[in-house]
């Protein structure tokens, strides 16, 4: 069955279809991660693209534009299917800035890069419950997940890298409120072409909701559990965290993570009442000895 296309938009005023692609190469330790997001009852088609480079400094944007067609292209930033639910396609061309002390600072951004399926699509569905949807309404009832390589070109300024590495694809659709949500936490790691996972924690006012999975011996084990312990700084960063799971089948694993680089995006909600704030961050993680890299996301409702 095919996943890969832009469904009919719910009546919902904050209805909303998100695509995000990341990859880490480790090579040129450099990080990408990129969204686009459709709110056609909005009026709104929105880009976050950020770029974690060596230097350890960060260039990116966030920004929207009005809905139009709805195609998967905001702000310079557009997403192409080449083989639905296998290869992908992501391009930008424009300006971004450089976060610096002296404030944000313009600079031409260039990419290319492709996506290439290593395992199937996963549905959360196979690890949540009637229960566990019903509490995931406001974020976003229908959730997909997908690892792979990332290859390609990026252009930072004057800098120039061939681009080769592990990364991520998400693909929701459903109501998305960022506010609605008390935290959320979305983990994930590749540690080879054969080795990955991908785990979801929801806090609401209603409860809370664990999803995801771990791909081993060519299968995806969907997660039926996930404890999270995660050691914060004052201000809420996360610094490291300790993970023991457990798939659909009984299998226990065990993983830690260091977060080694980040970015701080804010998400005001639209009365300006509150703000979420969402902690992308390059995490180093530890599955049985084997070293992997991929994303450690906290969003947090400030107020």
């Amino acid at each position: 069955m095919n996943t890969d296309y832009v469904h009919q938009a719910g009546p919902e005023k904050e209805w909303n279809e998100s695509f995000y692609f990341n990859v880490y190469d480790a090579e040129n330790d450099v990080c990408v991660v990129m969204r686009i997001g459709l709110k056609p009852n909005m009026d709104e088609r929105s880009a976050f693209c950020f770029i974690m480079m060596p230097d350890g400094s960060v260039v990116g944007l966030k920004d929207q534009e009005a809905f139009g067609n709805g195609a998967l292209y905001a702000k310079g930033l557009e997403f192409d299917i080449v083989e639905p639910e296998k290869r992908w396609r992501m391009t930008f061309n424009g300006h971004m800035a450089r976060m610096t002390e002296q404030g944000p600072a313009p600079v031409p951004v260039s990419f290319v890069l492709g996506f290439e399926a290593r395992n199937e699509v996963f549905d959360y569905r196979e690890c949540v419950d009637a229960e566990g949807e019903r509490i995931s309404q406001q974020v976003a009832s229908e959730h997909l997940e997908q690892f792979g390589r990332v290859t390609g070109s990026l252009m930072v300024g004057e800098e120039q890298f061939d681009i080769s590495g592990l990364g991520e694809r998400d693909h929701s659709w459903g109501v998305r409120d960022w506010n609605a949500p008390k935290m959320w936490i979305w983990l994930t790691a590749q540690f080879s072409e054969r080795v990955a996972m991908n785990v979801t924690k929801l806090f609401t006012d209603e409860g809370e909701v664990s999803a995801g999975y771990f791909h081993i011996n060519g299968k995806n084990l969907p997660l039926v559990k996930a404890d999270v312990r995660t050691v914060l700084d004052p201000d809420g960063t996360p610094r490291s965290l300790a993970m023991s799971l457990v798939d659909k089948f009984g299998g226990k694993h065990k993983v830690t993570a260091e977060v080694i680089r980040l970015v701080t995006i804010p998400f005001p909600s639209r009365d300006g009442k509150s703000v979420s704030v969402m902690h992308e961050t390059l995490a180093e993680y530890n599955f049985n000895g084997q070293k992997g890299y991929g994303i450690a996301e906290y969003l947090a409702r400030k107020s």
